[in-house]
């Protein structure tokens, strides 16, 4: 049996027993309902922000793993130039000396015995520049071939950081991509919790729909009971100071993010703020009602009723009589509510009407 959907003859204690068997429920599920679309709205902006970073990071880590492959064949080839580069140097080196011990060994007219053998000084000077240009020679392509063995090492250096510094570069981003898809897991998880509580605030939702229908029914056989009692005149003063935050009819649910059937016309007020009775009658309900929370019903015949919900403090009881504006309950958010508000509904017959047409 939904709560509030009682006989005549149950009595009130019983639905304060419910009222706290359930009121710390309530509480952990108003404080879910005020932050969960928030709090799931963010956790998605933040997951495709971290997958954005993931991508880009990926996209990072591919390029430095090119340059490295490009860094690596760079410096294979000149390793294979090094060789050679030592290989010539070798060859003109071993030239050189060789053709130097050759001309030491001559003793007629080659190397050194050729300057002496010289008829005079024209010829002398003339031999001796000759053979100080193959020695220049000599020394020339081994420098040559020195200077570009060292201008090859040099660059095996230059590459050789590079390489470091990518590899570097690449490890940093392996951690930033790891740490990215760490939070982006947490993301995941968070996201998932949301969606559970989601589902548990649906349920909940249902449950005030039912208990919306169960009013229905609660109405007919509290009035049906009754016994003579105040009528009220009709035309009735709004029940709190505030403004009006939600009207009568299909809204958009600030929580779940999709329309709702509301039945009643919500004020805006402060926690504490004063509830008047709207219209003169007769209390037929006084307490806790599931997803209303803290509630009052007052029946100004004719078939017509008020119910005033959420409240933090009811000043009445059942089959007491009230006069127009007097004081029946204080603004509170009990029940299923996202913050203190008085939930207003008017009902002829026990099926909810617009409010406002008879404020």
């Amino acid at each position: 049996m939904a709560i509030g959907q009682t006989q005549n003859n149950v009595p009130l204690e019983q639905l304060e027993q419910q009222k706290k068997n359930l009121e710390q429920q309530q509480q952990e599920l108003e404080a879910e309902q005020n932050r969960l679309q928030k709090l799931e709205r963010e956790a998605a902006q933040q997951l495709d922000g971290l997958q954005d970073s993931i991508t880009i990071t990926d996209l990072k880590i591919g390029d430095t793993e090119f340059q490295l492959a490009q860094a690596q064949e760079r410096l294979k080839q000149l390793e294979n130039e090094f060789g050679w580069a030592q290989e010539e140097y070798e060859t003109v080196r071993i030239a050189a000396v060789r053709r130097l011990q050759f001309m030491q060994r001559q003793k007629d007219a080659e190397g050194w015995a050729l300057l002496l053998k010289s008829e005079n000084l024209n010829e002398f000077l003339e031999r001796r520049y000759l053979l100080s240009k193959v020695y220049e020679a000599d020394s020339n392509v081994m420098a040559e071939v020195q200077a570009k063995a060292d201008m090859i090492v040099r660059q095996q250096q230059g590459v050789e950081a590079q390489k470091n510094s990518i590899a570097l570069l690449r490890q940093q981003l392996l951690a930033q991509r790891d740490q990215f898809e760490a939070q982006a897991g947490q993301q995941n998880e968070l996201i998932t919790r949301l969606k559970e509580n989601r589902s548990a605030l649906e349920a909940a939702q249902a449950q005030l729909v039912r208990d919306s229908e169960s009013l229905a029914n609660l109405i007919r056989q509290r009035v049906a009971a009754a016994t003579g009692g105040v009528v009220g005149t009709g035309q009735m003063s709004f029940p709190t100071a505030g403004q009006i935050t939600s009207r009568f009819g299909s809204r958009f649910h600030p929580v779940l993010g999709y329309n709702r059937f509301h039945a009643g016309v919500d004020f805006g007020a402060p926690y504490g703020t004063g509830i008047v009775a709207a219209d003169s009658g007769t209390i037929i309900f006084s307490g806790w009602y599931g997803g209303y929370g803290n509630s009052v019903i007052i029946d100004h015949g004719g078939g017509l009723t008020t119910l005033y919900a959420h409240a933090s403090r009811l000043n009445v009881s059942e089959g007491q009589s009230v006069s127009k504006g007097q004081a029946i309950a204080a603004v509170g958010s009990t029940g299923l509510s996202t913050g203190p508000h008085l939930h207003f509904e008017v009902r002829r017959d026990g099926n909810p009407v617009d409010p406002l047409r008879f404020l």
